[in-house]
């Protein structure tokens, strides 16, 4: 199955006492990269959650989004800094004394002063959450691919339509090949003989190297070449699994036949039908970029 490297997918579920929700997006990327959001005191999953997922995404910038609520404040308890409340208390009775600023200290002088009060989290059972938390991760996940699968059809759809393209062109080309190569020696033949006009020379000989610099234009090799290679892409397409580096270096090797075909064509014709597949190898190149 070819997947797409964009997908989305969500999952909430209850566990450890928790209500869990994960949600996780993707994009390209030409290697896994993974970015995990989690609450503060939950940290400890980041890596738990990373190996878990990179056993079943092999490529694209994944991130995730964890939240994690308990559901009650009875595993938080808020503990005064005494020490330092102490401190504080005393500082500023001796800038209102020093000052003589008039007033006296009350509780108002505290709110917003984070290092006055502690918050306390109940130990966490890290085992129990951390089964918790992947069992939700892993039916977000579940959605994630089935939606990375649904695109990944698409593409396949896609490149192998455009595919089917390339091999009506291809076979155009073969079929103008033998008229083109015989077009070209006969002009080269023709000037051979008006510039040796008058002088001695061996016609036979000249028929000889006029075929041998005739064939050098002929693209034999290269539409055989670029035919196995769209047969190399269709079969990794129908073999499925994370395959999108191995055909961005087949659409490269498909380009560069092209390429040559275009260099050694003499036919118009010919020359408009390799613009036309450098067309369609740019497109199949695109949708592969966003193949797994």
């Amino acid at each position: 199955m070819i997947r797409s490297m964009t997908g989305f997918g969500r999952a909430q579920g209850l566990g450890a006492g928790l209500n869990i929700t994960v949600e996780l997006k993707s994009v390209n990327s030409r290697y896994f990269e993974f970015y995990c959001r989690l609450p503060k005191g939950y940290l400890f999953l980041e890596d738990k959650l990373k190996a878990y997922t990179a056993e079943r995404v092999s490529r694209g910038k994944v991130e995730m989004y964890v939240s994690i609520d308990s559901g009650s404040d009875d595993n938080i308890t808020v503990e005064l800094n005494k020490v330092y409340a102490d401190a504080y208390i005393k500082a500023l009775n001796t800038l209102s004394k020093e000052y003589k600023i008039a007033g006296k200290v009350t509780a108002a002088d505290f709110i917003g002063n984070g290092d006055m009060f502690k918050i306390v989290r109940s130990q966490i059972d890290e085992e129990a959450v951390t089964e918790a938390v992947l069992k939700v991760a892993g039916e977000a996940i579940d959605k994630f691919l089935a939606m990375r699968e649904i695109e990944g059809e698409k593409l396949h759809s896609d490149v192998k339509f455009r595919a089917a393209e390339i091999l009506k062109k291809v076979e155009f080309i073969e079929s103008k090949t033998p008229e083109t190569v015989e077009a070209y020696r006969a002009r080269l033949e023709a000037r051979i003989k008006e510039l040796l006009e008058g002088a001695t020379y061996d016609e036979n000989r000249v028929i000889v190297e006029t075929a041998i610099l005739a064939d050098k234009v002929a693209v034999d090799e290269e539409t055989v070449r670029l035919r196995s290679h769209i047969d190399q892409m269709l079969s990794m397409l129908a073999q499925g699994g994370a395959v999108g580096r191995k055909l961005d270096f087949i659409v490269q090797e498909m380009n560069r036949e092209t390429n040559t075909i275009g260099s050694k064509s003499q036919n118009l014709e010919i020359a408009q039908v390799v613009v036309d597949i450098k067309s369609e190898i740019e497109k199949i190149r695109e949708q592969i970029q966003n193949i797994e």
